[in-house]
This record gives C-alpha cells, structure tokens and sequence, in this order.
C-alpha cells in the first residue's frame, strides 16, 4: 500500500517542523471560548500553535507555526455539521492542496474510538484505534481518570502513538512516530489526526 500523501520536499520548515519523531501537544486549560493547544518538539520549543474558532456549527481547527497567528500551516476543517461519521479534510492553506483526511466510524466510536485515515482522494490507507475495549467503556461510564492511548497504522504497520498523560489541570497528550522508520504517514495529517482527538476528547471530557 502507498503512503499518505509526504510532505513539500521543498520547504525547509515543513522540513524542520514536521520532521521530528516525538512531540507533546498541551491544552490551554483556562481558555473558555473554542479551544488552544501548543504543540512542543523534541527539544522542547513550540513548533505549531491551533487554534478552533468558537460558536462554529461545524469544526473549524488552524495550525500555525506560533502563538502570533503570523503563518498558518494546516487546516482541519469538518465537511458536514453534526454528522456522527464525521469527516475532516486537512488542507495545506499555503498550497491550497488537500493533504488527506480524517473520518470517525460513528456508531463503532460509542463504545470504542475508531478513525479512517483517506487520501487525498477519500481512499482507506490507514486506522486510528483506542486502546481497547474494556479501557474505553471504564472511560465512558466509570471514570475519565484513565488516560486515552491511540494506535494509529497504515497498510497494518504502525505509524505513531497518541498518549494522554494524567492532569487535573493541563491537558498533556505524547505523540511519537518512532514506529514509522519508512515514512508511510505524512507527518502533517498524524499531527492534524493528535490536535483533532485533542479537541473532541476535551470536548466530551469538558
């Protein structure tokens, strides 16, 4: 199977910012309005800032390169409002070219989050699955102490692991491509998969 759309071979600072193996993505806890979260490389400096638009009937997530809003580098946009299958186009607003797109399984996602990975043409070329079964129902009907882990694949390989970290007052997500040692993934739709389960877990959680 061929891999997610790569990222511009001609830009440096996609080159810089979407090429490292790890991040941590924060939210903005005192934030009431929408939703803000930064996104921290290996070395600990801020490498994107999204923002979502409040009071929107359908998501509506920027990624930017800093809290200044200065140069935007991707956009997560729902296509339908209110759609338990949800679809996501992630957008490239520099080229205005599609990088793929995001779609929750809907009913499967009551018990047990499931996401699609498409191409730019809507086609399967990947999973996002929680954890497990008996985790995830815990998560919905007991408690939401226990912290979220996400496998994302493509073609069956993994591609990167999505991990909440316990906080009752920041909300700190891990986000590790190690497993990705032959770039199947654009690196730019595995960072629009983490900040879009941020901001619906947040929201549910909320």
């Amino acid at each position: 199977m061929t891999s997610a759309i790569q990222p511009r071979s001609n830009s440096d600072l996609a080159a810089g910012r979407f090429g490292q193996r790890r991040y941590m993505i924060r939210r903005k806890f005192f934030k009431l309005f929408g939703g803000a979260f930064h996104i921290y490389d290996e070395a600990g400096n801020v490498a994107f800032y999204s923002k979502m638009k409040a009071f929107k009937l359908k998501e509506d997530l920027r990624v930017f390169t800093g809290e200044d809003m200065q140069e935007q580098v991707l956009s997560i946009q729902a296509r339908n409002i209110l759609d338990i299958s949800a679809t996501y186009d992630v957008t490239d607003p520099q080229t205005g070219r599609k990088v793929g797109a995001l779609r929750r399984k809907g009913l499967k996602s009551i018990l047990r989050d499931e996401w699609l990975i498409l191409d730019v043409n809507d086609q399967e070329v990947g999973t996002i699955q929680e954890d497990s079964m008996l985790l995830a129902i815990v998560r919905r009907f007991l408690t939401t102490l226990v912290p979220q882990t996400f496998q994302g694949a493509v073609g069956g390989a993994p591609v990167f692991t999505f991990r909440q970290h316990f906080n009752p007052f920041i909300q700190k997500i891990s986000l590790d491509f190690s497993a990705d040692t032959s770039g199947r993934l654009d690196r730019r739709l595995g960072i629009a998969a983490a900040i879009l389960l941020c901001a619906i877990e947040g929201r549910q959680q909320g």
